[in-house]
């Protein structure tokens, strides 16, 4: 039978090379040698195909280099891109991420988070919907959009501004009626406040507004209902509508179609998250944009931060807003 070859060592590596071990290590964890040995250590580890094992330098140095993300999922365009920058922000700093989509499971959430730390993961950064998770104190955790305590820190956009630019945005462009349309989750979380914030841009701008909120899990057709219940000889007595979501206003826009109702002519919809299409091509609507990058380099640069007790509770990032086809902007006029 033949015998099977094992897997080359440092040493074996030290042996072709012709130096001592020691020196192999420095090469191997980039610490300066002489360019001769260097190059002697680097043809060696090539020629026998040796692979560092950092898992096991990581446990030595008490560190692994792996962060785990908890997303709900990677097929909303937004998770999709947060997981993208937050990928980049660690890859950036020598990091490795351990993806973990969750689906919106509040057990899975639990599961999720007791693996990664059975792996020794160096922090976790999770967008939850599970308000009983349990966290070890040992392990750095930092939050997005959902507050966990005073000890973990909480990164989200401002959406109590965003909410109130939106509202200010119609009436700039000439709205005298809005709606408000909403479903999330009805935890407590910083998305919620879209909601206070246009109801605060629409009282500061004398906007009449009225609101349709529903619960995640309700139909859509809701809203298809509550629409239609609001058009009177062919015209919808909104001029102006803001949805919490870029998802949910690309949704409105086919419904409206449906009634015949014309966007941006008839009725002026502005939605929140800055979602583009193809990822990187214009924006599927008029929208308030979440500055997704920056809230990644801030998730991961709180985490890697060593002491706990200088972090805030909770950091807020500007919003903006986003022309995407569904306002009359001033050149459309």
């Amino acid at each position: 039978m033949k015998k099977e070859t094992s897997m080359p060592t440092m040493k074996d590596v030290a042996r072709e090379a012709g130096v001592a071990l020691g020196t192999v290590s420095k090469v191997v964890n980039g610490l300066p040698v002489g360019e001769s040995y260097r190059i002697r250590v680097e043809d060696a580890i090539k020629k026998l195909n040796y692979q560092v094992n950092s898992y096991a330098q990581g446990l030595k140095a008490n560190k692994t280099y792996t962060i785990a993300l908890l997303i709900p999922n990677t097929k909303d365009p937004f998770y999709a891109s947060l997981t993208y920058y937050i990928n980049l922000a660690l890859l950036k700093r020598k990091y490795r991420m351990l993806l973990c989509s969750t689906d919106f499971d509040s057990k899975q959430e639990q599961e999720y988070i007791t693996m990664a730390q059975q792996n020794k993961v160096d922090g976790i950064i999770g967008l939850t919907y599970n308000p009983n998770l349990i966290i070890e104190e040992s392990t750095p955790f930092v939050a997005i959009d959902r507050s966990m305590g005073p000890k973990i820190p909480c990164v989200a956009s401002d959406n109590f501004a965003g909410g109130q630019l939106a509202a200010e945005k119609l009436a700039a462009l000439g709205c005298k009626k809005v709606a408000f349309l909403r479903i999330g989750s009805s935890l407590t979380n910083e998305p919620n406040k879209r909601k206070a914030g246009f109801e605060n841009g629409c009282l500061s701008c004398g906007l009449s507004y009225e609101m349709k909120i529903l619960d995640d899990g309700t139909p859509y057709q809701e809203f298809d209902n509550f629409l239609s219940s609001h058009i009177y000889d062919g015209k919808l007595s909104f001029d102006g509508i803001f949805c919490v979501t870029d998802n949910l206003a690309y949704y409105i826009v086919k419904t409206l179609k449906k009634f015949h109702i014309k966007v941006p002519e008839d009725v002026q919809i502005i939605g929140f998250d800055g979602i583009r299409f193809f990822g990187d091509k214009d924006y599927i609507c008029s929208t308030i944009i979440q500055p997704v990058s920056e809230i990644a380099e801030m998730c991961v640069e709180l985490l890697l931060q060593e002491n706990m007790l200088t972090k805030p509770p909770l950091v807020c990032l500007p919003v903006s807003y986003g022309y995407g086809g569904t306002t009359r902007e001033t050149f459309d006029l």
